[in-house]
């Protein structure tokens, strides 16, 4: 889940989404100036060994921001935000609402550290900012170490919420972080965007009383949100995960193939919300198509001169289809 954000994925990813900061290493690419060498943060198998970071950084007090931002924390809040905005507006009433986002919140923080924690080497080759796991903020080691715990937290919530709300929810966390250790490189990069994103109102769904099943359009329309959303999100950094060897699907079709193509999800996810529940169309679903026309087509176009437009356009489409999708609801009656 994540969507996308992404509202959108890409990304939450469905880090839905997933859909969807650095430690310094010993040595880097030609040019990009010293850089500290340190101790060697262990992370699951298979993973990239990063060097922890200065000796005294957590001391200097910046450890709990470091953990702050490498959670990925817009997206993060963005995607609980949502689930918890599906969950007041299905009924699920306060307890039971709380329940659901903080089950969402902590499989959202997971997810986050982990992507950071992963990337944490080739983000300080590259020298990307903001990515506390590789500049030394925080330790590598610690960052996977808040993945794990937040991970272990979210397992007993989300079952809490049903155990088939539950298991849902879990295959998309399962989902973003296979995306985080595998999948981002590949063509398959959307995939754990669309589950994520679909998974999403389907779990809230699930959690009800009762347990009705999702109605057909909530979950299409979230998976088109999903690989929306990791279109907008992978766009303005094409280039550079291109030099540090990414080749998820964004990457392979280029900035232009990948800004012609986002419209479209965005765009049919709207379609879906106003046309799948029985009966015309509504004043409700024709306001929701024109807005989300304007943001979808708007956004890409201005991409060029904002790096961030395509995904401000998406958020744009995707607070739209809330709107619309709190009042369709998201359980079959």
């Amino acid at each position: 889940m994540d969507a996308t954000e992404r509202v959108s994925p890409t990304g939450s990813g469905p880090v839905a989404a997933g859909p969807a900061g650095s430690v310094p290493v010993a040595a880097g690419p030609a040019g990009a100036g010293p850089v500290a060498a340190g101790p060697v943060a262990a992370g699951p198998a298979g993973s990239v060994p990063v060097a922890a970071g200065p000796a005294g950084a957590g001391r200097r007090g910046g450890w709990v921001l470091g953990l702050a931002l490498a959670c990925h924390p817009g997206p993060a809040l963005a995607v609980t935000a949502l689930a918890c905005a599906l969950a007041l507006g299905s009924g699920l009433g306060g307890a039971r609402s709380v329940l659901v986002t903080a089950a969402v919140l902590t499989g959202q923080l997971s997810v986050g550290w982990c992507n950071d924690a992963y990337d944490a080497r080739r983000d300080a080759r590259a020298g990307r900012r903001g990515k506390p796991a590789s500049d030394g903020t925080v330790g590598a080691g610690a960052v996977w170490a808040a993945a794990t715990v937040a991970l272990a937290v979210c397992v007993p919530l989300s079952l809490a919420c049903g155990a088939l709300a539950g298991t849902v929810h879990l295959a998309a966390v399962a989902a973003a972080w296979l995306y985080n250790l595998r999948l981002k490189a590949t063509a398959l990069s959307w995939l754990p965007y669309v589950a994520g994103f679909g998974a999403l109102p389907a779990a809230v769904a699930l959690s009800l009383p009762g347990g009705p099943g999702p109605r057909w359009w909530t979950v299409a329309a979230g998976a088109l949100l999903g690989f929306a959303a990791h279109l907008a999100d992978t766009l303005p950094d094409i280039t550079v995960d291109r030099a540090a060897g990414i080749r998820g699907l964004p990457h392979r079709l280029g900035d232009t193939g990948t800004r012609l193509l986002l419209p479209l999800p965005l765009l049919g996810a709207t379609a879906v919300l106003a046309v799948g529940p029985p009966g015309p169309v509504d004043a409700w679903g024709v306001a929701a198509l024109v807005l989300a026309g304007a943001a979808a087509l708007m956004g890409p176009a201005l991409g060029r001169r904002w790096r961030k437009a395509a995904l401000v356009g998406a958020v744009a489409v995707a607070a739209a289809d809330l709107a619309l999708l709190l009042v369709r609801g998201v359980a079959a009656a």
